[in-house]
């Protein structure tokens, strides 16, 4: 196959080396030539996930490379730690209730104390598993919460949070509780093992796991990191950059076969808001990917409230499409990460206390106290759905029905009207057509909290626009985005059937850029051509021009092709 100069560059290297790619940058196929140049050697491929795994495990038994052995990093610790112990597993992790039980945290002072407490306790078993620190007390867990009264909270009762995490972690260890994930990837890392590997190859190594870098960096294999600094969207799970922390040898991969030049100079647009708060970026995303019409439609959002909202839009309310799927169980877009289901919060909205089943809500006596209660436990996940709560009411439930009746099987998923999917879940695939959901932090909002200079904050947006990235690079062919993230403006309604007919519309849109501008029959005053070429060499993309022009993304692409700027 015909390399480019950066994939050839990579798999002539030798040593230990880390790969920053963008995304859509064929970081798979540069990996499965790098192997296939080292037949001789055994390889350990650590893909992000399971449906990664299974994909690139495809991927590699094609080209009949059976010296490669692939892995998560939890399949390859459930390997050396579970399998033939003697544990048993707690595959869906403990919820809140069940801590309060297993530690006998009942009887303490305050409204909900004990639930407060359990959740902390929890976060911070995440905490101290993920990160690469041998014991729970070399961990400042206080730093890690962000929320001003949930803070106050693990400050007033740090010794109370730390002791009792050490105590489940001692129950686990003896096999007095079922273990999580997230415990039997510690207790490997803790074991010190050595792998019987020449060369290691670590995936998505902006949002590794501490105790599992640390696992990596202790090997005597040759190490190659790959990721893509602006993708790291695991942060609120502990996940660490790697790629900043590792002193290796540095290659690029910058051609991006995904998506053509317009929207890599939208995605490139976005990572330049970093800009406002710290040192200048360099970013280079160039697009060879192809236009034309496509077969998959996807929604993409930031949030499971905010997709739940969009799919309930199309579906229901403008009734613009019949059929749908949800990457991951539509379910699961219906519970908090505690297990908390929505219809436990509409019921104690609604005062049906009797069909409450999560015991954490059932000890609610109304939703402004469970407002309290989820900010004083940081439980970010269950306030979401108690806005979608306020929103819908007591339609929740038929309209959740109608959401799960227009579903698909996965094997139809691309006979959909329309996919949906938070950022998270869909990291690693790509759809022809995406359309952004409302609810991604703006430009101007980007702008406003970074003026501060707080560390804290600064982490936070760094996050957000990398969700904003990520979202942008899901796309192939069109991307609809809504005007207020980019401008601050209120925008015109996010969702499009399509692209109007008799109407070509460029690879990237404001959402409801087929609507006809106010300037559309206007001429070009000298002035105009000035301010426009100032705005394009500054580096604004043409979203941004149109709306400051009144004018479709078509007339702005023409008039600078009419000026000479672009070819």
């Amino acid at each position: 196959m015909n390399l480019t100069q950066e994939q050839a560059a990579i798999i002539k290297s030798s040593g230990n080396i880390k790969i920053v790619a963008v995304a859509g940058a064929g970081k798979t196929t540069t990996l499965i030539e790098y192997a296939k140049s080292r037949k001789g050697q055994r390889i350990l491929y650590l893909a992000f996930n399971k449906t990664v795994k299974l994909e690139a495990e495809k991927k590699f038994a094609e080209k009949n490379l059976d010296h490669v052995r692939v892995e998560t990093a939890h399949s390859l610790a459930f390997s050396y730690i579970v399998r033939g112990s003697g544990y048993t597993l707690k595959s869906e992790g403990y919820k809140v209730p069940e801590i309060v039980d297993i530690l006998n945290l009942r009887g303490l002072r305050g409204k909900h104390t004990e639930y407060i407490l359990a959740n902390h306790i929890n976060a911070y078993l995440s905490y101290f598993c993920n990160s690469a620190p041998a014991k729970v007390q070399d961990l400042d867990y206080e730093e890690t919460v962000t929320d001003t009264e949930a803070k106050e909270f693990a400050t007033k009762y740090k010794k109370d949070i730390q002791h009792q995490t050490r105590l489940f972690l001692d129950k686990m260890n003896k096999g007095e509780i079922p273990i999580t994930h997230d415990f039997y990837l510690k207790k490997f890392q803790l074991s010190k093992p050595i792998l019987p590997f020449d060369v290691i190859l670590f995936d998505e190594g902006q949002d590794a796991s501490g105790a599992m870098l640390d696992v990596f960096m202790s090997q005597p294999a040759t190490k190659v990191l790959v990721g893509d600094t602006h993708q790291q969207i695991y942060a609120w799970r502990y996940a660490v950059n790697s790629l900043e922390k590792v002193n290796f040898p540095f290659f690029t991969l910058t051609n991006s076969f995904r998506f053509d030049q317009d929207i890599a100079d939208l995605a490139t647009y976005v990572i330049n808001w970093k800009n406002f708060y710290s040192d200048q970026l360099e970013l280079k995303i160039t697009g060879h990917g192809k236009t034309g019409k496509g077969k998959t439609r996807a929604v993409v959002a930031r949030t499971n409230a905010g997709l739940l909202v969009k799919a309930i839009e199309l579906l229901i309310e403008k009734k613009e499409i019949r059929s749908l799927y949800f990457e991951g169980r539509i379910e699961s877009y219906t519970y908090a990460g505690e297990g908390a289901s929505i219809y436990d919060i509409l019921n104690l909205h609604t005062g049906d206390r009797d069909r409450i089943r999560d015991k954490t809500i059932a000890g609610m006596s109304s939703m402004d106290e469970l407002e309290d209660y989820i900010k004083s436990a940081g439980e970010t996940q269950m306030g979401m759905l108690v806005e979608v709560v306020k929103k819908y009411g007591v339609k929740i439930p038929g309209y959740i029905k109608k959401l799960k009746d227009s579903h698909l099987d996965h094997d139809d998923k691309e006979k959909a009207d329309m996919i949906f999917s938070t950022v998270h879940r869909c990291k690693g695939m790509e759809y022809d057509e995406v359309t952004l959901a409302g609810d991604f932090m703006s430009r101007d909002k980007v702008l406003k909290l970074s003026e501060g200079r707080d560390p804290v904050v600064l982490a936070r947006l760094n996050e957000e626009i990398n969700l904003l990235y990520v979202a942008i690079t899901r796309a192939r062919k069109h991307l609809y985005i809504p005007e207020e993230i980019l401008t601050g403006v209120k925008a015109a309604p996010v969702a499009q059937k399509g692209t109007p007919k008799g109407k070509k519309i460029s690879t990237y849109a404001y959402a409801g850029d087929g609507e006809k501008k106010q300037n559309a029959n206007t001429n070009w005053t000298p002035s105009d051509d000035r301010r426009l070429e100032q705005l394009f060499n500054e580096g604004r993309p043409v979203p941004y021009l149109a709306k400051v022009f009144n004018r479709s993304n078509g007339a702005i692409a023409m008039r600078l092709k009419k000026l000479g700027v672009i070819g």
